[in-house]
């Protein structure tokens, strides 16, 4: 049960981390320039909902942090860690609807390698998660 529990953690933190970057790519992109701000304060006040976007995402990153602390008392760092990885075909794909990104064949197969990374890692029961070394004797 805890290592579903981890799994779950860790996924956790996987949606909060893509959904932090979601939230700081589109507060960045409607706030004016930091040189800009500094010349003239009152425009961070007309983009107050600029600000709150990025507050939010800086606040997941730290509720995906306390996700991925509590996932990793309860699984083996190797498995969670491959975990990580599927943050990067959520924020493509996320990318391209919200932000109308390109897709790209690159970009695509690229994300496709890393699924089946993760696949791969993750194939293998959790108690079999030995050396390579003793799985050969």
């Amino acid at each position: 049960m805890n290592q579903h529990r981890g799994l779950l953690l860790a996924l956790a933190s996987v949606c909060l981390v893509s959904l932090a970057q979601l939230s700081m790519r589109g507060s960045m992109a409607a706030l004016p320039s930091l040189t800009e701000a500094m010349a003239s304060p009152e425009l961070l006040r007309q983009h107050v909902g600029a600000l709150a976007g990025l507050l939010a995402g800086i606040a997941c990153y730290g509720l995906s942090m306390l996700c991925w602390v509590a996932a990793l008392s309860v699984l083996p760092l190797g498995r969670a860690y491959a975990l990580l990885s599927l943050s990067y075909p959520l924020v493509y794909i996320a990318a391209v609807v919200v932000f109308g990104e390109s897709i790209t064949w690159l970009k695509s197969v690229g994300i496709a390698l890393v699924m089946l990374g993760v696949f791969a890692i993750h194939s293998r029961r959790p108690d079999d998660s030995r050396p390579l070394a003793q799985e050969e004797s």
